[in-house]
């Protein structure tokens, strides 16, 4: 790394250093993280025993920070983050099994847009229930 070779001189070998920076290679950057303007968490509640810090993470007062946060509930489903553009289509689904409570919270602090205008104080998450009653109709050959 290109780093290293720049640190030869405070050990005293600047003899070296045209060597060291014919084969370095430039630093990483870390990436610009992006910021998503809506997220969806989407879990069935039947998975709350396996998954006791998602539920504590719904339960908890830590949802109603992020207005464009939603919490949809779906049968059978793991716990999983779907995050949409500005026009609402998914662009990226996290898996989010492993995941602590505050990681959660952490990471909507991180990925979620601040939402600008007179609203961006007020909580206005939302909770849907799954819309499909027939749960089994996905499910026929």
């Amino acid at each position: 790394m290109c780093s290293s070779c720049e640190k030869l001189d405070d050990f005293g070998l600047e003899a070296i250093k045209t060597h060291c920076k014919e084969c370095c290679t430039p630093d990483k950057q870390p990436a610009v993280q992006r910021r998503w303007p809506k997220a969806i968490l989407e879990v069935c509640t039947c998975k709350f025993r396996a998954y006791p810090q998602i539920e504590a993470f719904i339960k908890s007062g830590r949802p109603a920070k992020y207005s464009n946060l939603q919490i949809k509930y779906m049968r059978g489903l793991d716990p999983v983050v779907k995050l949409l553009d500005s026009s609402g289509n998914v662009q990226e689904t996290l898996s989010i099994t492993k995941w602590n409570t505050d990681t959660v919270d952490e990471f909507f602090e991180t990925h979620l847009e601040k939402p600008a205008g007179k609203n961006s104080g007020k909580s206005a998450y939302s909770v849907v229930e799954e819309e499909d009653n027939d749960y089994l109709e996905t499910n026929r050959i």
